[in-house]
């Protein structure tokens, strides 16, 4: 048992260093074009930066799931954990879904539906990011005793 909290403590240890860096995004703009060839390099680019927030939004939603199993042990409280499961599942539907309707309107031009859509996804990302940085669980203020 105490192996597994070492581990634990140890990976949280470890996300946090990497949760602490910042993401640098690929300025994409150099690539815009409406032209469809021209615009794969564009796209490309907006998919490697939602690639790269997605993947920094998952480090946050681990550390931040480790914190909240480790609150849980430390205080009995179990209410707290399905709850926040089910707002991150409901949060990546809306996101999802939001960014569906923009690039649908944008159609029929795939080009400007899909730059549509990336922008929008990143936008969410980096807003998802901000908001889980925030989280109460994730600060030393907790009071536990």
């Amino acid at each position: 048992m105490k192996r597994i909290i070492s581990s634990l403590l140890v990976s949280g240890l470890t996300f946090s260093v990497i949760a602490d860096d910042d993401v640098t995004l690929q300025d994409c703009t150099k690539y815009e074009s409406t032209h469809p060839e021209k615009a794969k390099k564009f796209l490309m680019c907006l998919d490697g930066n939602i690639n790269l927030l997605e993947r920094h939004r998952q480090t946050w939603i681990t550390k931040l799931l480790l914190d909240t199993k480790k609150y849980q042990a430390d205080t009995g409280n179990t209410q707290i954990l399905p709850i926040m499961e089910r707002a991150l599942r409901n949060q990546e539907e809306y996101m999802e879904d939001s960014c569906r309707w923009r690039y649908l309107l944008d159609m029929p031009n795939a080009t400007r539906s899909a730059t549509a859509y990336k922008n929008c996804k990143i936008a969410f990302l980096k807003a998802h990011i901000i908001e889980l940085k925030s989280s109460k669980v994730l600060k030393e203020d907790l009071n536990l005793q």
